[in-house]
C-alpha cells in the first residue's frame, strides 16, 4: 500500500498477533501510513482495532512480523509517539496545568519550560481560563481536551487515539473533532485514531481502515476525498453522507466474513 513519492510513518509488514497460546487477535496484517495521514480504524467490537494502536506504540509485540515506527522500531520510536485513550486518564490531584505539564515533568524540562509550554497549549485548545481547576469541576468534554493538550506537549510526530470521544454527548464531540482537525493543520502530526462511528472517521479521515473480525484481518482501505479544512458545514453536504453510506456498507460487509 506503499505510494510512489510518499514517506511512510507507520509500516505493518505480515503482522500476526496472539496473546499466549491463544488464537490470533490480528493475522497477517499488511499496512502503510504515510506521513502526515489522518487513518481512522473502524470494525466489529473484537477485531483488534485497539491492539493495532498497543502494537505501534510498542505497547505490546507482534508474535509474527515486523512493524516500522518512523523508521524505527516500535520501542525505539516512543519518544516520537503520544497516546490518547477513550478515557481523559487525568489525576485528579493536579490541577489542568499541572496535568498538561506531566509529561514536560517526566522529561526533565524546567520549570520556566513546563509553564511556556503548558500556557500555549491551553490556549491553543481553549482552557486558558481554567488553568487552576482540578478534573472534577471539568464537563467531559473540557477533560479531554486536557487530554489532547498533555498528548501534544511532547509534540509528537504520531498521535494515536483510541475511542476518545466514544463517551460525549453528540455535540461535544463534533466540536472536539473540528478542534481535533484544526489541531492537526497547524502542528502537522500524522494520526491513526480508532472508532466506532462511521460519522466521525469519514469527518476526519484521509484514508479510513475497515478490519474483520475473527481474526482481525484488514477487510478494506477506503480513501476520503473530502475538502479541506473540513467544517460543521459539510456533514450536511451530499458527497459526506454518500460515503458515510458507503464506509456502513463496506463495515457490514466485514462484518459478515
Amino acid at each position: 500500500m506503499k505510494r510512489e513519492g510518499t514517506v511512510p510513518e507507520v509500516e505493518f509488514d505480515g503482522v500476526t498477533k496472539r496473546y499466549g497460546n491463544g488464537h490470533a487477535v490480528l493475522e497477517a496484517v499488511n499496512l502503510t501510513i504515510l506521513k502526515g495521514e489522518f487513518v481512522s480504524i473502524i470494525g466489529p467490537s473484537g477485531c483488534g482495532k485497539s491492539t493495532v494502536l498497543k502494537l505501534i506504540s510498542g505497547l505490546t509485540l507482534p508474535s509474527v512480523g515486523t512493524i516500522r515506527v518512523d523508521g524505527m522500531t516500535p520501542e525505539n520510536a516512543r519518544e516520537t509517539v503520544s497516546y490518547i485513550f477513550q478515557d481523559a486518564t487525568l489525576l485528579p490531584w493536579r490541577t489542568v496545568r499541572q496535568n498538561v505539564a506531566l509529561a514536560l515533568e517526566l522529561e526533565g524540562a524546567s520549570s520556566h519550560r513546563r509553564e511556556e509550554k503548558t500556557g500555549a497549549l491551553l490556549d491553543l485548545v481553549g482552557l486558558g481560563a481554567v488553568a487552576g481547576a482540578y478534573p472534577r469541576e471539568l464537563s467531559g468534554g473540557m477533560k479531554m481536551r486536557v487530554s489532547i493538550a498533555r498528548a501534544l506537549a511532547t509534540n509528537p510526530r504520531l498521535l494515536l487515539m483510541d475511542e476518545p470521544f466514544a463517551a460525549l454527548d453528540e455535540m461535544s464531540r463534533d466540536r472536539l473533532n473540528e478542534e481535533v482537525l484544526r489541531l492537526r493543520a497547524e502542528q502537522n502530526w500524522t494520526a491513526v485514531f480508532v472508532t466506532h462511528s462511521v460519522a466521525e472517521a469519514v469527518f476526519l479521515s484521509t484514508r479510513i481502515v475497515v478490519m474483520s473480525p475473527n481474526p482481525g484481518r484488514l477487510y478494506s482501505v477506503l480513501s476520503v476525498e473530502l475538502p479541506q479544512p473540513r467544517t460543521a458545514a459539510l456533514r450536511t453536504a451530499p458527497a459526506y453522507e454518500e460515503l458515510v453510506g458507503r464506509v456502513s456498507h463496506t463495515l457490514r460487509e466485514a462484518r459478515a466474513q
